[in-house]
């Protein structure tokens, strides 16, 4: 007998369809991959076996978990079921994580509620539990808050509270999707791990197939609220017949087509020697001041034209050096100047020359504003700001230039798709034309056919606008396909550096070589294909 069986499975919102006929089935000890993209109902399939749907939600169809319907389920007895039974491990462990709560008190806290243990028995189970999930106590103390602790380490601790109880089913929607490639593969052998050892079975959903590859069992995809293809993962990718599965393929090693750069381009950016290092609390009154150093001694420069590529992992320095090259942070050492120009040193004239386009497009918007007044933001880096009627044109038109209409300026931003909003940002970015604009992880929230729209936009937008940039992602293929020169970075230093090809072709430093080999490969795309040559 299946551990969960779902059964004709239909959802609506108001009159929206959005679950129709959704049928699979899971055993104890297995993992089961649904992938798709971005509102093809994934996370609503999780909502709905954790019964946490909106209100105006209508359910037909049924949820057998171990024998009994959840549907029919009251909260009372749900409350029960969810997190001893059924956990979830959520996309956004920040946002998970309850900020004024220490870690050990929030993974203590499951066992208080569920398990009636007192709070010191609770806190010597939770030691435990953070220890198995690699988080022991001796290096992270069960005292910190989630914002002392990195991406990684907080995803960590939020599996650690979801299988504290043991639970025979785990729901992970999206946990690696803002991680870099190595705290990724590690999360992953974590998660296969528990999977083995507690024998419970796990829901994985990522809109990447390569992140399932060695992960599932069975892999289904989903399409507009439809699973249109399942079957097991062995034999998946040589037996795919759906079209919209073999487009979500195509799209995971989309390239784009980058125009030539003029060999007697002048330098844009340079940066000099440059360090940045943070003072530590203090953990007793008189205690001496400590620093941890951020970036150290980086060097590097990009010619008008050039598209330059940094990797690393979370941690290694690469937003603490892109906050200097904006103007936002100081620097102990070193100068970073723009066309000749100090940055550090410079007004809003040299400023509006460099732009950003960050990772979570919706966080970098005021929701309270219409796209046109988010649009025009930079604006007022200018000297001599349009108004009325020029500033309504060229909203429109540079609206009109990253695929979207003249119309979408009278909208909010919650009106609009992932894709849509990251397409807002990067005409924001480019309104007055900077002559260097800065991708921070701009394509890493975003799934593969939207990822690929975007690249495809971003080759455009550089022949249209002679854009140059500094394109910072985790993610290998991208940066493969983006950029013409790469540098990688460890703990603040740039450990290699050269042409994107020969970097991710043919590396010769050892930390490269390991990001290469932990990012994962589609079987499809690795016929008589070297390891190096998918990254």
């Amino acid at each position: 007998m299946s551990l969960l069986c779902v059964d004709q499975l239909n959802i609506k919102l108001g009159p929206v369809s959005v679950l129709t006929d959704v049928s699979f089935s899971l055993q104890q000890g297995e993992i089961l991959a649904l992938t798709g993209e971005s509102g093809s109902g994934k996370s609503m399939t999780a909502l709905a076996l954790m019964q946490l749907l909106p209100d105006i939600a209508k359910t037909d169809g049924r949820i057998l978990f171990q024998k009994e319907d959840l549907t029919t389920k009251t909260e009372k007895e749900l409350c029960k079921i969810r997190g001893a039974d059924i956990s979830m491990v959520f996309q956004e462990p920040m946002t998970a994580l309850n900020p004024v709560k220490t870690i050990g008190a929030q993974v203590s806290e499951t066992l208080i509620l569920h398990k009636g243990k007192t709070p010191r028995a609770a806190r010597e189970s939770a030691q435990r539990i953070l220890d198995k999930v690699g988080l022991s106590p001796s290096v992270v103390p069960m005292e910190r808050f989630p914002h002392e602790l990195s991406g990684g380490q907080r995803q960590r601790v939020v599996i650690a509270i979801a299988v504290a109880l043991t639970p025979s089913l785990l729901i992970a929607d999206e946990p690696t999707t803002a991680l870099d490639v190595t705290t990724q593969a590690k999360i992953l052998d974590l998660l296969k791990c528990l999977v083995k050892e507690t024998n419970m079975a796990m829901i994985l959903i990522t809109h990447d197939l390569a992140v399932v590859t060695n992960m599932a069992d069975n892999i289904a995809v989903m399409q507009k609220g439809q699973i249109v293809e399942m079957a097991r993962t062995k034999t998946f990718f040589s037996q795919m017949h759906h079209p919209y599965t073999k487009s979500l393929i195509a799209a995971s090693g989309h390239t784009v087509n980058l125009p030539s750069i003029a060999a007697n381009a002048d330098n844009l950016l340079k940066v000099t020697d440059v360090s940045r290092q943070y003072r530590l609390p203090k953990k007793h009154l008189f205690e001496a001041a400590k620093y941890v150093r951020a970036v150290s001694d980086v060097s590097f420069s990009i010619n008008h034209g050039e598209r330059l590529g940094l990797v690393g992992e979370s941690g290694c320095g690469k937003s603490t050096l892109t906050r200097a090259i904006l103007g936002l942070d100081p620097i102990e050492r070193g100068t970073i100047t723009l066309n000749g120009h100090n940055v550090h040193n410079a007004k809003a004239n040299v400023r509006r020359d460099i732009q950003v386009v960050f990772q979570d497009p919706y966080g970098s918007f005021n929701p309270r504003h219409k796209v046109s007044r988010l649009v025009s933001e930079p604006h007022h880096l200018l000297p001599n700001a349009l108004s009325g009627r020029e500033a309504d044109h060229k909203i429109s038109s540079v609206l009109e230039d990253v695929g979207l209409s003249s119309a979408d300026k009278s909208k909010y931003i919650h009106e609009f798709s992932g894709g849509q909003r990251q397409r807002i940002a990067i005409a924001r970015a480019l309104i007055i034309r900077p002559k260097l604009v800065i991708f921070d992880e701009a394509v890493s929230a975003l799934d593969v056919t939207v990822r690929a729209q975007i690249l495809d936009l971003i080759a455009k937008l550089t022949t249209e606008y002679g854009l140059s940039y500094l394109f910072i992602s985790h993610d290998l293929a991208v940066v493969r396909s983006v950029t013409d020169r790469c540098l990688v970075m460890k703990d603040g230093q740039i450990v290699e550096t050269g042409l994107t090809k020969d970097i991710l072709g043919n590396p010769t430093h050892q930390y490269t070589k390991k990001l290469i080999n932990a990012a994962p490969k589609l079987p499809a795309l690795s016929k008589g294909v070297s390891p190096h040559a998918q990254s």
